[in-house]
This record gives structure tokens, sequence and C-alpha cells, in this order.
């Protein structure tokens, strides 16, 4: 795979760390858990979205665009992070807000919310949960042919081939960085939402020839439609990239059974999580996506699905502005379903 070939920005100096996390291992009872720090990478609070912007922003610009487009939930990092990209660049962006649970958006919220409002967001358009996010975007993107600019629009989560090349090139990172510390991974973990992240691990350890399967943790679907939609991407991304072998539909693992009650709504898990490794190692979680995943992590270690004396490598999408909207949860001063 040569990667060079595709316009890439680079937001991050340098590769994001891989550590161990003895004391939380000890203290989850199973594998022994290393993680790969993702939160640390370049643009506003960091994230694995800005792997996939590289890729992403790269395309836009050389089309000429002036206007970043993108869509997600209302405390969405991957709009923090189209943003903020946005503003490295010199461009605007306008947002899509989907209010998954109804009433949840308020545009004077803490968290990402705030943090859009600092950023400089030109508009922010919400709509009501189920509605059809490329449309909405669509709508948008006349809005500013109208005004006699470009658009480019990006897909939630920056989930397509070009957006998911970046965690291929995350594979190629992990793998030297593994060569050089003189680690064996049994697994690595990775949270699966938008499809793009998790894809493009999969596709890069196979055409890094890299025999490491890669467990996905649900945050949004149940497993087979998160499978299917992650092995979809598999096949067009492996397509993008040039991997000249098959990969087969085994190699797409995603569990579903640790985001209920609803996407982005907290359980019991996810806050024993969060507070967990914040106790154990002062590293931050966040309550969406990182926090179930670990949550997932931690239960299917305790069933004896990751075995002692494994070691594990979780992958740190980020996401940790947008704990603070979640306060109350996280401290156990408010109900959560189990």
């Amino acid at each position: 795979m040569n990667l060079s070939r595709f316009p890439r920005r680079i937001y991050t100096e340098g590769e994001t760390p891989i550590e161990h996390l003895p004391q939380f291992s000890r203290s989850v009872g199973g594998p022994d858990i290393y993680i790969k720090r993702d939160d640390l990478l370049g643009l506003t609070g960091g994230g694995n979205k800005t792997r996939k912007l590289e890729f992403l922003v790269a395309d836009a610009l050389s089309k000429g665009a002036d206007t970043l487009i993108t869509c997600g939930a209302v405390q969405s990092n991957h709009c923090r992070l189209t943003l903020s990209a946005a503003v490295k660049e010199g461009l605007k962006c306008r947002l899509v807000l989907e209010e998954r649970v109804a009433g949840s958006y308020q545009a004077d919220a803490s968290g990402n919310n705030f943090l859009f409002r600092l950023l400089g967001v030109e508009k922010i358009t919400v709509v009501p949960g189920g509605s059809n996010m490329m449309d909405e975007m669509n709508k948008v993107a006349a809005e500013v042919a109208r005004e006699g600019r470009r658009g480019y629009i990006i897909p939630g989560g920056g989930s397509n081939p070009i957006g998911a090349t970046g965690y291929v090139a995350c594979a190629q990172e992990i793998q030297a960085q593994l060569f050089s510390k003189g680690l064996d991974i049994d697994r690595l973990v990775t949270p699966s939402g938008s499809t793009g992240t998790h894809a493009g691990l999969v596709v890069g350890f196979s055409g890094c020839n890299m025999n490491i399967p890669i467990v996905g943790i649900g945050v949004s679907r149940d497993k087979e439609v998160q499978e299917e939609l992650v092995y979809s991407l598999v096949e067009q991304l492996a397509n993008h990239v040039g991997v000249n072998h098959s990969i087969s539909r085994e190699a797409v693992i995603c569990f579903g059974d640790y985001w209920r009650p609803k996407y982005s709504v907290p359980n019991k898990k996810m806050v024993e999580a969060v507070n967990l490794l914040a106790k154990t190692e002062g590293i931050l979680l966040d309550p969406v996506y990182t926090g179930k995943t670990m949550a997932g992590l931690i239960d299917l270690s305790r069933q004896g699905y990751f075995k002692k004396g494994e070691k594990v490598l979780f992958l740190h999408t980020g996401g940790s502005p947008a704990l603070y909207a979640y306060m109350k949860s996280i401290l156990g001063e408010e109900a959560v379903d189990g």
C-alpha cells in the first residue's frame, strides 16, 4: 500500500504513544492492557477524526472548496474536529446536528457545544433524530452555492474510503511502533461507530500482513448490522488503497452488547469504565465512544474472552471534551440505566 499517492494534510507532528496500563490491568484482572493514545492527536482536543480529516481536507482543498459541511450528534467530536480543521486551513464550516434524543440540543451547553461557538462555527442547523443527514447536508451545500461559494460535504464520522485511509495509515504507524518496542500484541480493541476507524484498521492490518485480530465494540448498533456496515466499507477501502488480496468477512468482529439504552445515553458499565481508568491511570475516556468500548473490554475480560496473559491494545479515539456535558452521570449524582 502506497499511501503517499493520496493528498494529505498533517495535523499531528510525530506519532501518538502506546502506553502500558499496569494498574488498570490489575484492577480488571485479566489481560495485560495497553493503550494507543489517539486522544493526543492534533486539532482541538484531539481524537480519531483528526487522522481522517488529514485526507478529507486535503481532498476538499484540491477541489477548491472554501466551506466544510459535516454532520453529527449534538455533542459530536467529529463536528468539533472538522470545525477545527477548517479554522486551521482558513475555511468556513457549517454543521448539521441530529437531535437523536428529543430536546437534548442546547446552544449554550458545555462540552463540544461550547467549543463549536468558541471555534467560530459559521452556522449550525439542528434536525430531528432519524433525519436523512446526507439530504440535510446537501441542502446546506445548495445554500452555500447560492452564496457563490463551494462547499465540501464530509459524511458523518468522516467515514468513507478517503477518510478511512487515515486508519490504514494508523495501522502502519502501529506496526512500526510495535516493532520498535519489541511488543507482541494479541488483539486490538476499537470503538465501532460510523465504521471508518474500524474498517481502516482491518484493511491496514491486512495490508501490512499483521495477523492481529481487530475487535470492535459497537457504540450505536447491534452486532450483525454493524459488522455488515463495517465490511462494506472494508471492501471499498481495500480497493481504494490498493490491497491486492481479498479480506475475509470473518476479519470483522464486533460486539453489540454495550451501547444501550441508546447511542450517547449513559449506562452503568460505561460510568464504571470511565471512573476506573481515570482513578488508576489518570486518563480520561469519553461517555459516548471510548467509555462504552472500555466497558466492553472490561466485561469481556471478566467473562474470559480476553484471557489472563494476553496483551490487548485499546485504541483511545478521544472525545473527552464531551465528558463535561455528562458530569452528573459520571460522578454518580444522576441515575443511569443498567
